[in-house]
C-alpha cells in the first residue's frame, strides 16, 4: 500500500478513534458512541463503541456488524449470543437488538443498507 487514506473509499478504524464524540474519561454523555466513515448510495459504514449502556434503538435498514476488537453480548430480538472479534452478526431492519456488557475495547463495524424496510427474501 501506498500509506494514503482514500477518503471516499478507504478507511482505518484506528484512525477513526480519535473522531468518537465524548470525553475519554465519561465516554459518550450523549449517547452516541458512533462515527460515520463512509456512505455511498443506501450503504453506510461507521465505527460503533458502545459503552454503559447500548441505547439503540431499531433501524430503519438491515444492519451487519463486523467486530473488530473486545467481546460482548449480544441480544437479537428474543435471542442472545456472545460475541467477539472477527464475528459477523446480522440484524433486519426494524428488530430490536443492543450489546451488553461490552469488554474493555469493544470496537465494531457497522454497515447498513438496503431499502427502508430492510431487503426482500
Amino acid at each position: 500500500m501506498d500509506g494514503e487514506q482514500h477518503p471516499d473509499w478507504h478507511v482505518r478504524a484506528g484512525e477513526l478513534v480519535d473522531a468518537l464524540p465524548g470525553d475519554p474519561m465519561g465516554r459518550y454523555p450523549e449517547g452516541v458512541p458512533f462515527v460515520q466513515a463512509l456512505q455511498r448510495g443506501s450503504m453506510s459504514l461507521e465505527l460503533f463503541e458502545p459503552r454503559g449502556e447500548d441505547r439503540q434503538q431499531p433501524h430503519t435498514q438491515d444492519e451487519l456488524y463486523l467486530v473488530l476488537s473486545g467481546t460482548s453480548g449480544f441480544v437479537r430480538g428474543q435471542e442472545r449470543i456472545t460475541c467477539g472479534a472477527g464475528d459477523a452478526i446480522f440484524v433486519p431492519a426494524g428488530m430490536p437488538h443492543r450489546f451488553v456488557g461490552m469488554s474493555s475495547g469493544f470496537r465494531t463495524w457497522v454497515v447498513l443498507y438496503g431499502p427502508s424496510g430492510g431487503e426482500r427474501r
